[in-house]
């Protein structure tokens, strides 16, 4: 795992205010508007995760309290990927078929793609720390428990994707009418959702080798 700083915390935590504040001055496109709030909702569990630890020193109710909060909002932090679909509405292709270069255009790709990709490379450091934590707390420490916790973290959030992208359902929908959402929830399984799931999840678990691989080439250099 990469070990996280309290100062590398808190870049991450400047960087995040600043983008918000530079969305809300710089990004005035009608229809990129759902930034700001994606981009925000996407860090909800970013920083939920610097507040999950594995000691054992924090309250248990606290512990899975946190845990639940971070698993219902997680699913945002990669939700930005999809987001990326969206450029099509620039109509980027000009009449010959190659890319324009408009500069607004490549300033709302580079700016969506920042939000997209922060939010969720950082966020999934902080599932890996939350599987670890979880882990620990099941008295189950070993690289297969990780990998299997992870595997099952990430499904969960595969669905989350569905959820929201296609079903349009917020997190905070969830608290406000669980039994009408759950109803929903039950009969949302067809071919084309499943599909949709296992290649989010295939995205996600490419992702978690890449950072294994990072996480045990840093580790190896350490010992050395």
């Amino acid at each position: 795992m990469i070990f996280m700083t309290k100062s590398k915390i808190w870049q991450i935590r400047l960087f995040f205010l600043i983008w918000l504040v530079f969305i809300k001055l710089f990004i005035k496109d009608s229809i990129f508007g759902f930034l700001l709030l994606n981009t925000f909702l996407g860090y909800i569990p970013i920083e939920v995760s610097f507040h999950i630890g594995d000691k054992p020193k924090q309250n248990i109710i606290v512990f899975w309290l946190l845990t639940l909060i971070w698993l219902m909002f997680y699913p945002n932090a990669p939700y930005i990927l999809t987001d990326l679909l969206h450029l099509s509405w620039l109509h980027p292709n000009g009449l010959n078929g190659l890319l324009k270069l408009d500069s607004h255009i490549w300033f709302l790709y580079t700016s969506l793609l920042i939000s997209a990709l922060t939010c969720a490379f950082i966020g999934f450091w902080g599932m890996i720390n939350v599987a670890k934590a979880i882990n620990k707390r099941l008295h189950l420490e070993n690289r297969f428990a990780d990998f299997i916790m992870t595997s099952l973290l990430i499904f969960l959030s595969s669905v989350g994707l569905y959820i929201g992208r296609f079903l349009r359902v917020h997190t905070v929908y969830l608290l406000a009418n669980p039994k009408f959402y759950f109803k929903l929830f039950l009969n949302m399984w067809n071919q084309q959702m499943v599909i949709f799931v296992i290649l989010m999840t295939i995205i996600q678990l490419i992702i978690y080798w890449i950072y294994t691989i990072i996480a045990t080439n840093n580790y190896k250099k350490v010992e050395k």
